[in-house]
């Protein structure tokens, strides 16, 4: 065989050397023709190999060669998105007064002001949004190129010279919040630019002899949202500013006014935030009517007022001894008991109770009633659980029953109430209510609000008041566990630990007690 395959291959390099001989005397025997070297066919093979593999490309990236363009082709995907939203920009600042003004090219631009300053609106997704109407959407950062930022400050510029567009039009008023949030965020010194230019622009007007410009813009629908995000993003000096030379002598007028009351709530909150010295000049001037201010139902304004003396310490005790008069429930000293369930339902202790008399006297001993709970009453309470003294409200919540413990506590806002009553209180006062509540523990593991509150109250009981709980959980296992919302609290609570290895449950409360404490230390130094 071996033979065989020797005499072909003999054969057919005679051939192959026959034809290579042939080929140039062809290639000479015209007249007149030049002499052509042929490739061979090793190397017409080669050349055809690499045009195969050319027209395929390359699998193995150690074969590929590195180009600019090949590099980093995400590189170049996002400069050409830097290009296009730059292209935007400017087209959008061509005609600004446009895009402002009409209602969905207002949205356009707001989303322009979220990219240019990477700061992105994301809306909240839980079920009960739709029903909540104070739902606000939350602010997430991302990286964006440095030429945004340039972006950024030649749109505000464009938005100042429009002003008296901003400040009029409802859409464009919109926008230019829009702006001053995501500018108080990221760009500070940007946001005081346009705060001073905004300001400087109302207060410029004319108006009445002796009145502020800024007092029309306060009462107005339109302006007066602005200048809620204005003070919102204000620092000290400028709010002493407003304070000083436009709304001194005038908090009370405003603070009845239907609309300008919004502003005002919005003021307190930013002298608070900012810690500023002219806070207790502003609850000085509300204080002054403060029953004309909860008269008139704008309890949101006396809920700021609450809040904001716990940044306050010298105006607490005033605070609430207008609490007590407005609530008719300061004198004598024994209706003060009272004041929490008045307080919960913003009624007077004559309304709530229905004690006033044909004389207008009032009864000795008021009528028992079941607990109503507002949602402004729960704000205000929980705001006075943040004072330093709060021996009135505790000692008010230890004269409640224990019906009205547990229809508080399984109330929607009653029960984020009670959870600041009792976890704002010492330990000792907290095992008082505890004592009190011990026998409807399960009734509140199977609410939706109690379960809550339950577990508020655990994570600040003790290791003793938590083996109480457990032990008036422990017997209604099957209830528990077959309920919707208590079988959370039995697994949380680790209670079949404690039905079946009690020393190990109680080893794991202490060391997650300790713990609790460390860290507790380790926030207050």
């Amino acid at each position: 065989m071996l033979e065989k395959m020797q005499a072909a291959g003999g054969q057919r390099s005679s051939k192959n050397d026959q034809r290579a001989r042939k080929r140039p005397q062809q290639a000479s025997s015209g007249a007149g023709q030049l002499k052509r070297e042929r490739l061979d066919g090793t190397t017409v093979g080669y050349f055809r190999r690499v045009t195969e593999r050319l027209n395929e490309g390359f699998t193995d990236p150690e074969e590929k060669e590195e180009t600019p363009a090949e590099e980093n082709p995400e590189e170049e995907h996002c400069g050409m998105l830097e290009t296009q939203v730059q292209s935007l920009s400017r087209a959008v600042r061509e005609k600004i007064t446009e895009f402002c003004t009409d209602p969905y090219g207002s949205h356009v631009l707001r989303t322009l002001i979220h990219v240019l300053s990477g700061c992105r609106s994301v809306e909240t997704t839980a079920p009960h949004a739709k029903k909540d109407r104070k739902s606000k959407s939350e602010l997430m950062d991302f990286e964006i190129p440095t030429s945004f930022w340039w972006e950024l400050k030649h749109l505000a510029d464009c938005l100042m010279v429009n002003i008296k567009v901003c400040v009029s039009n409802q859409c464009a008023g919109v926008a230019l919040q829009t702006l001053l949030t995501v500018c108080h965020r990221k760009r500070p010194i940007l946001c005081r630019k346009l705060n001073k230019s905004i300001m400087g622009y109302l207060t410029s007007l004319s108006s009445a002899p002796g009145v502020s410009p800024l007092l029309v813009f306060l009462k107005d629908p339109s302006s007066s949202h602005l200048l809620q995000s204005v003070f919102s993003c204000s620092h000290d000096a400028l709010l002493r500013n407003f304070y000083k030379k436009h709304l001194k002598t005038h908090m009370m007028t405003l603070a009845l006014h239907p609309i300008a009351n919004y502003t005002v709530q919005s003021l307190i909150a930013a002298a608070a935030g900012a810690g500023s010295r002219v806070l207790p000049k502003i609850l000085d001037e509300l204080l002054e009517g403060f029953e004309a201010v909860l008269a008139a139902g704008h309890m949101g304004v006396v809920v700021q007022m609450v809040e904001s003396c716990v940044h306050c310490v010298e105006k607490q005790s005033e605070m609430m001894q207008r609490l007590l008069q407005a609530f008719h429930c300061s004198e004598p000293a024994s209706l003060q008991l009272c004041c929490l369930p008045l307080f919960l339902s913003l009624l007077t202790h004559e309304v709530y109770y229905n004690t006033e008399t044909a004389e207008g006297d009032t009864a000795a001993q008021p009528p028992q009633r079941p607990l109503s709970v507002s949602y402004h009453g729960s704000r205000l309470v929980q705001a006075l659980c943040g004072f330093r003294d709060r021996s009135i409200l505790m000692n008010s919540l230890h004269s409640l029953s224990s019906a009205d413990l547990l229809s508080l506590g399984c109330d929607r806002s009653g029960s984020h109430a009670l959870q600041a009553l009792m976890t704002s209180g010492s330990d000792k006062g907290r095992a008082k209510i505890l004592r009190k509540m011990q026998d409807m523990y399960v009734d509140l593991a199977c609410s939706a609000c109690g379960s809550r509150l339950l577990e508020a109250v655990w994570s600040s009981a003790t290791v003793s008041q938590k083996q109480s709980i457990a032990e008036k959980l422990v017997p209604s296992e099957s209830r528990l566990r077959s309920d919707q919302f208590a079988r959370h609290i039995w697994a949380k609570f680790g209670l079949m630990n404690f039905l079946k290895r009690r020393s190990d449950w109680l080893e794991a409360q202490s060391g997650e007690s300790r713990k609790r404490k460390m860290f507790s230390e380790l926030l207050k130094d």
